[in-house]
């Protein structure tokens, strides 16, 4: 464990698990990983890399490119290969940039990743997104909105396009949980007042409505959602109102599965944010800490670098 984590001026008072290295040296970190590059000196690369927080690895970015002429990311992947090299690789962008990197990664190739898409959209704010929007823009020369509409299609692609674009919008809380209520007694349910109301109001609110939803039909709304609409729309309302409801649990579940990259990838875009509030919910969904539980499915650098970013045992 690294000691300065300890000493941090950034250690109480914030929800993240990779904070600011209080001793930070870039001329050094630089001095230090060129020649862990150099002799493919897999563990120490992973101890510099997962011990500064991102803005500090941009400002190693930098230096490294003033001080050797090299780019630090290509540098990285004629060093190593594997999990550990796509991890550190990761761990190297700036995080919105990143968002929108995994937005592509759910997009490329065959098939669509829909649950990855839809844990971006969910769980990231109007203006993220839209921040997101124009840096997918600059590092991919595509428009986001076009692409998410050409991956999906029906009321799933309205859903997600309606995500990318969400606002705060005034609303009563006793006409939402009437309309809502209203489409779940119907013969058929409509997903359009679901799409507009689930996508266009503030956390708060929308937690009152679902609760209210709930308590006048005598369904969780899991189950109502699973009997009223089907497919991907089904999917994307369920995801929605369970990032609503409780972000840190759907998270958690997310990474339960111990697969790479999904177990990676929500580690690495919360770790500066809200993984010990993951954490907690993954002790209480499957009563193991997340620290040992990595331990039993991972192994080698790969395994250093993702128990350095979980940082310690609850």
């Amino acid at each position: 464990m690294d000691a300065d984590y300890y000493r941090s001026e950034m250690y109480w008072g914030t929800l993240g698990t990779v904070r600011p290295h209080s001793n930070f040296h870039p001329d050094r970190d630089v001095m230090e990983l060129q020649t862990a590059l150099e002799k493919k000196d897999c563990a120490n690369i992973v101890r510099i890399l997962t011990n500064r927080n991102n803005a500090q690895r941009q400002v190693l970015v930098k230096t490294f490119e003033e001080l050797t002429q090299k780019d630090l990311s290509s540098t990285v992947k004629k060093a190593l290969s594997g999990d550990v090299e796509t991890l550190l690789l990761e761990l190297l962008m700036p995080p919105l940039h990143y968002e929108a990197y995994r937005l592509e990664m759910a997009m490329v190739g065959l098939g669509t990743d829909e649950e990855s898409l839809l844990e971006i959209l969910c769980t990231l704010t109007g203006p993220q997104l839209k921040e997101i929007s124009e840096i997918y823009k600059q590092m991919y020369k595509k428009d986001l909105e076009k692409e998410l509409k050409g991956e999906t299609s029906g009321d799933f692609a309205k859903l997600v396009v309606a995500l990318l674009n969400k606002s705060d919008v005034a609303g009563l809380v006793y006409k939402d949980v009437e309309t809502l209520v209203a489409t779940l007694n119907g013969k058929k349910c409509e997903a359009a007042p679901w799409i507009d109301i689930l996508t266009s109001r503030d956390p708060e609110h929308l937690q009152k409505v679902l609760d209210e939803v709930e308590f006048q039909t005598g369904l969780f709304l899991d189950e109502a959602l699973e009997k009223r609409f089907s497919g991907d729309f089904r999917l994307g309302l369920k995801v929605l109102v369970q990032c609503i409801q409780n972000p840190d649990l759907y998270l958690a579940k997310r990474i339960s599965t111990m697969k790479i990259p999904q177990t990676q990838r929500v580690m690495v875009s919360h770790c500066e944010e809200d993984l010990l509030c993951i954490r907690a919910a993954f002790i209480k969904l499957t009563g193991n800490s997340l620290y040992s539980t990595l331990q039993k499915h991972f192994k080698g650098d790969f395994l250093t670098a993702l128990l350095n970013i979980c940082r310690s045992e609850d």
